[in-house]
């Protein structure tokens, strides 16, 4: 069956996730307990393109509240943030008391495996327990572009679902034998066969472009985009950011193992002129230009993966590690092409792993900067400045 997606485009949020959904039958929704889970994994401002639009939100949760539903609203952030503090700054609070909706913070309370009997790179996902309750759960991504999995859209979305710092893991996963592809592409694909959205509202109000998924610049778009088949879904959602889904990695291979549809050609999309409405988003860029004074980087065929999450890295923490190696230099080594490194050298990511016996190996593909900075400092850090909860 060719799957169908609804898109509609207009300057209200709200009107607009109301529009998609009435061309929609949800009405197997009925008595059902649902679960939204928006993108709200990071302190925000509403408006940065960074977390979803609580109008959406608001909306989504209306449609199905009327179909006689009961409806909560959940996430689970990056580490060393609450959740009830993501979904404050979103906005999604105040739209959930409002609606009577409760909040839950799927980091709290215990946790439960799920196998994922065709998963390459991970084979069990741990998630909330409460997860389990729900009969149907609904993914409301933002439209980002992301450094490390291209697009950040209703599968990658469900990342959110993992259980506190499993979801970190999936950066710091092995190579897999015999694939070049990066782990944490494998493994949101194997995620996806065992935890995959019911329905998939993309919220592309106010997507984000360039250094997804926090470090880009707003892109307004003014459309929604919803669908049963939540990989037909961001198919259509990567078609209007000026992408095809099949460079998408991880929609890719879980198109390949059969988890959905991404060819625009077998996806019937509602309305037809929704191609115009296309306006490529800025991509992430291949190469950066890292420069600090005291820094040498040592980059020897290193992917736009490791060399974004340098230069972001150093751009947040570089005054602070100058406190530390007062006016010695620093030097950082990324890439798969070097034979011979000094033992002062910070070697990260999984390219530089044949020189993981040393003092500073970062393990992962890309790892996540509070890594970087605990090996620097030798102290267990959290990344403050990656909209987390200053509180932690």
């Amino acid at each position: 069956m060719i799957p169908k997606v609804y898109a509609t485009k207009g300057s209200d949020p709200y009107d607009n996730t109301r529009a998609v959904l009435s061309k929609m039958d949800i009405s197997h929704f009925k008595n059902k307990k649902v679960l939204l889970k928006p993108n709200a994994g990071r302190i925000a401002k509403p408006g940065s393109g960074i977390t979803t639009n609580a109008q959406v939100v608001a909306a989504a949760a209306d449609a199905i509240l009327e179909n006689s539903a009961e409806v909560d609203i959940g996430e689970s952030p990056i580490w060393g943030v609450k959740a009830l503090e993501t979904l404050e700054a979103a906005g999604i609070t105040k739209i959930a008391e409002k609606r009577k909706c409760r909040l839950v913070d799927l980091d709290a309370g215990n946790f439960v495996k799920i196998a994922a009997p065709d998963g390459i790179a991970v084979q069990s996902f741990k998630v909330n327990k409460k997860l389990l309750d729900y009969d149907i759960v609904v993914s409301i991504p933002v439209m980002k572009m992301h450094m490390h999995t291209g697009v950040s859209l209703s599968i990658k979305n469900f990342k959110g679902c993992l259980y506190r710092r499993s979801k970190v893991k999936l950066h710091m996963l092995p190579p897999v034998e015999g694939d070049n592809e990066k782990p944490i592409n494998i493994a949101i694909a194997d995620m996806s066969g065992v935890l995959r959205p019911h329905l998939a509202i993309i919220d592309g109000s106010i997507g984000m472009e360039g250094l997804g998924p926090s470090a880009g610049e707003p892109k307004p778009l003014g459309v929604v985009i919803a669908g049963f088949d939540p990989f037909a879904t961001d198919a259509v959602a990567c078609k209007l950011m000026g992408i095809s889904a099949l460079e998408v990695p991880h929609l890719k291979i879980g198109a390949e193992r059969g988890y959905g549809v991404i060819d625009i050609n077998n996806i019937a999309v509602l309305p037809k002129c929704w191609k115009e409405w296309s306006s490529p988003f800025e991509r992430p860029p291949q190469n950066l230009s890292i420069e600090f004074p005291n820094t040498v980087i040592l980059d020897r065929n290193s992917c736009s993966a490791c060399q974004s999450t340098l230069y972001l890295f150093l751009k947040r923490y570089h005054k602070n590690l100058q406190d530390i190696i007062k006016n010695e230099d620093i030097q950082f080594a990324i890439g798969k092409g070097h034979t011979n490194l000094s033992e002062k050298t910070i070697c990260i990511g999984n390219c530089t792993a044949s020189f993981g016996k040393r003092q500073h190996f970062i393990q992962g593909c890309p790892p996540v900067a509070s890594a970087i900075l605990c090996a620097v400092t030798g102290k267990s850090a959290i990344d403050l400045k990656d909209g987390h909860s200053k509180k932690f």
